[in-house]
Order: C-alpha cells, then structure tokens, then sequence
C-alpha cells in the first residue's frame, strides 16, 4: 500500500489545524454575534413591554378624562334645559378650565 511519509503527515496535519482554527475562530464570531443579538432581542422585548404599559397607563387616562367630559356636558345639559344662562356660562369656563388642567397633566408626562 501506500506509506505516508512523515514529511506528508505534518503537511497534512498542519493543513487541518488551520481548518480547525478557522473554524474555531468563526465559531467564536458566530458565538458572539449570537450573543450580542440575544441581549438585543431582550432589550428590545423590555422596551415594548414599557411601551406597552405606557400606552394602557394613557388609554386608561383618556378613559377617565372622557368620563368627566361626559358628566360635565350632562350637566350643562340639565342646566341648559333652565335658564340659569348665568350659572351655565359658569359651567362651561368651569368644563374648559378642567379640560385644561387635564391636558396639562397629560402633557407633562
């Protein structure tokens, strides 16, 4: 048969060993960039979560706001059925004066 000579296996080991190496060493960059993606996807899922219970947090705001609004033109219209025009005017700056302070404090959020 054929006899490799020694000459020929180190040539052929070295020639592995940089393959191995190669491999090593891209195995490496795919292991950190596997990494670096995961933190990301983390980070990522934290940021919608936040954003998340944000936006519930402000639907649950203009919820409550829309109820005031609601009970407010209620009773301008139980005093408009009168003719309280006075008490009605008061009413009215009164509505617009809440509509302000809510918006404020949405605004300042």
């Amino acid at each position: 048969g054929e006899a490799a000579s020694p000459g020929n296996y180190n040539y052929t080991n070295s020639g592995y060993s940089v393959y191995e190496e190669e491999n090593e060493r891209l195995t490496e960059s795919l292991r950190t960039k596997v990494s670096a993606i995961k933190s990301l996807s983390i980070e990522i899922g934290t940021e919608v979560k936040n954003q998340n219970k944000m936006l519930s947090d402000m639907d649950n705001d203009f919820d409550s706001a829309g109820g005031l609004l609601g009970a407010t033109m209620g009773r301008l219209r139980t005093l408009s059925r009168g003719s309280q025009t006075k008490l009605l005017c008061y009413m009215m700056l009164f509505a617009l004066f809440v509509f302000f302070v809510i918006y404020w404090i949405i605004k300042l959020r």
